[in-house]
Parts: C-alpha cells; structure tokens; sequence
C-alpha cells in the first residue's frame, strides 16, 4: 500500500511515528503547508518508505496534483476539516481511498439553532455517498479515536454484548496537566473551538437529529484507571450522526469532560467575536479571528514533555443484554501521556488519535475491511479491529457501570 498523509501536525506526525513501527504499507508521502514540517519528520524517522512534500489542503488543483505525483491507494487527511471538502473531492476525482478523522464541518440552522439541525456535520459527504459507491470508492469518515474507535466500540456492543440498545453515550474525560501554560489546549484548538460552540447535536429514534444549546445537560462521570469524576457536557461530535446509521439503538449523545475554565475561556471567545472563521481586515491585513486565537497559543503537538496524566475515550452503552437482564457498559481506550512519549515521542491525545488510521488503513489494506461509498467505522465488522489494538498493544477496557455511575 501507497499512503499520502496530508498535514503533518500533531495527528500527522504521530500517525508517522506509530506507522513506521508497521510493515503494511510501502510508501508514505508526508505533505504539509509548512515544508519544512515533513521534511524534518522525515528525516527524523530514518525510514525509506517515508518522502516529504508540501501541499496546500486549500486547493482541491493542489491536492489532485500530489496524489498524481506520489501515486497513493490511500489519502489520510490529517488537517483541520475546514480543508476537508478540497481534500475529499480530490480523492473522488483521482479515485483513491479517503479517510479522516473529522467530517465535513456544520452550520447552525438559521432560525432555530438550539432546537433544529442545518447543515449537519458530514452532510457534504453523505450527500455524495451514491456517487462514491458508483465508482467502486471508500470514503472512511471519522477514523481517529472519537470518531473512530469509539465507533468501533458501539459496534461490538451491538454484535455481542446487547440484545437492545437504549442509548450509545459516548464520554470523554481527561486528568492531563500541562505545566507552564495558564491555558493550553490538547487538540487542535480551531477544531475544539467549532465542536464546542456549534450547537450539540443528539439523535433519538422518534425524534431524528436535533440540537440543544452549547454545554447544556451536564452530568458526573466516574472515568477509569484513576482518573475519576469528571463534569461532561454535550458537545456537537461526528458519532452522534455516525452511529445511529448503522446501530440499531434508541438514543445516541456525546458528552466532553471540559471543565470550568476551559469552558468560561470558549464562552469569552465568543463574546468578543473571536471564534469566528470569516477573515477580517486589521491594518490592510485580512485574517480570520479564530486563526489569530489558535496562532496565539502552543502547538498542541510539541506539549508533550511538559504534560502529565492520561485522557479516556469510550462508549457507554445501556440497554438490555444478550442474557434478557438490563446491562449498562462502558468501552473504552486509555492513553497515558508518560507512556505514549516513550513509546512514540507524541503527547497522548494525538496518539490516541492516530492509532486508529494506522489500524484502519492495515485492514484495508489485507482486504479484512473493505466496501464502497461514503461509510463510518460503524458500518465495518468490529472484531477485527478490537484484535489488532491488543496484538499492537493498543488494549482497550470493558467494565460494567450501574446507573448510579451518572448523576
């Protein structure tokens, strides 16, 4: 297999390290806006498989010309998915496979926004699901960690845990601390910003896709391997519009362990107009308000070594299992960052993120996963998947929770 990432940021680069320790693929392209980011990448891992390149993800002209130039079976997107559309058409266009880990972006509806959906996240890309399968090409949208695993897990739930799903939760919580900073986000904060104040997205049988108003229905949840109580707020998040395509369930939500500060900062980002996308002119400059925000803060990918702690991301299912008798699980995958800096020099929520293509892409690779069309990571046969994280090391934790477990 012939891979060409493109961006080589934190998810990037640590899909780059993690992937070198693999044999499934004979060449990897690295492209990025910022040459000189791929090109010291590359040098860094000392692996001829891997070639850098620059590319800019705005220009569908310029994508469709270094997918001819490095000849991929498979394009991973690996920049923020305000360059999604550019970056999916090329791939339509070129006919390779495609695969991120965030879909194409929302946009509130007009009139109604804490109450109707408008555009909703993937809408883009489902639109164009028939032409996709038509020409004999995958889409796999949202493969990194959530969306992604957490997919996955809601998957296995279905096919072997639960005779009847109720609701697919997923919850994410963090003890991560990073020293030196009075705020620094561990993921890219232009995506943080758009998924947490875009209105949250739920979807329940009766009902459809509908939306609630940022933050709203906290609830305390007890999160594993000693992180502990965390208040998780409803955030707009590709699973809710991913799962219910393929799991038979009655409700499906997702909810983030934020935090008070960091949601008083997003609150006062907002007031002041700074989350905005559309540029602006500041003395004969344009640029847009959430750019100047995100260049103003850390790479996320270079707060490794000042961080400490680990972050979880799983499913909670609840629902009547496979014995008659109610059940409530909760599926997920812990990173710690001490480990995943040893292990691959990444701090551990882009690592966390980038397991994932490496396994999805290994079994496209050897023909387990395989199909056409515009599909989540819930559309494929879980097993497979759930084998190659143990056989890498990668494990993932069931355990049983109790209703109590949610206030």
């Amino acid at each position: 297999m012939r891979i060409l990432v493109v961006g080589t940021g934190g998810v990037g680069s640590a899909f780059a390290s993690i992937a070198a320790r693999r044999a499934f693929f004979d060449h990897c392209a690295l492209a990025d806006y910022d040459a000189s980011r791929p090109a010291s990448l590359v040098a860094s891992l000392d692996d001829g498989r891997f070639s850098a390149h620059r590319i800019d993800a705005s220009s569908r002209e310029a994508v469709s010309e270094l997918i001819r130039e490095t000849g991929p079976d498979a394009v991973l997107n690996a920049v923020d998915p305000v360059f999604n559309v550019p970056v999916f058409d090329a791939c339509f266009e070129a006919g390779v496979t495609y695969l991120d880990m965030a879909m194409t972006l929302s946009e509130p509806h007009a009139e109604k926004p804490f109450e109707l959906t408008g555009v909703k996240l993937g809408d883009y890309q489902f639109d164009r699901a028939a032409a996709w399968k038509e020409k004999g090409l995958l889409a796999l949208v949202g493969i990194g960690i959530e969306p992604g695993a957490a997919d996955v897990f809601a998957r296995h739930a279905a096919d072997e845990l639960f005779s009847e799903i109720d609701e697919v939760g997923v919850r994410d919580g963090a003890n991560l601390v990073v020293e030196g900073y009075d705020f620094a986000p561990t993921f890219s904060i232009w995506t943080t910003i758009e998924e947490c104040l875009n209105p949250p997205v739920i979807w329940e049988r009766d009902r459809g896709w509908f939306t609630t108003a940022p933050f709203s229905e906290p609830e305390t949840f007890d999160f594993p391997e000693g992180i502990g109580p965390v208040e998780c707020v409803n955030v707009e998040h590709e699973e809710v519009l991913l799962v219910p395509r393929f799991v038979d369930c009655r409700r499906v939500t997702f909810k983030y362990g934020l935090g008070d500060e960091f949601i008083e900062v997003l609150k006062t980002l907002h007031k002041l107009g700074l989350d905005g996308k559309e540029p602006i002119r500041v003395g004969g400059v344009e640029v847009a308000p959430r750019d100047v925000v995100a260049a103003s803060l850390p790479d996320p990918a270079t707060l490794g070594e000042r961080m400490t702690g680990k972050t979880c991301a799983g499913t909670l299912v609840t629902g009547i299992g496979d014995d008659g008798a109610p059940k409530s699980v909760y599926l997920y995958h812990v990173a710690d960052n001490e480990e995943t800096m040893r292990e691959d020099g990444a701090q551990a929520v882009v690592w966390q993120t980038a397991i994932n293509p490496v396994i999805a892409l290994e079994l496209i690779a050897d023909g387990t996963w395989s199909g056409a069309g515009v599909r989540g990571p819930e559309s494929f046969d879980a097993a497979p998947f759930l084998a190659r994280m143990r056989e890498a090391g990668w494990d993932y934790g069931i355990v049983e929770r109790s209703t109590a477990d949610v206030v």
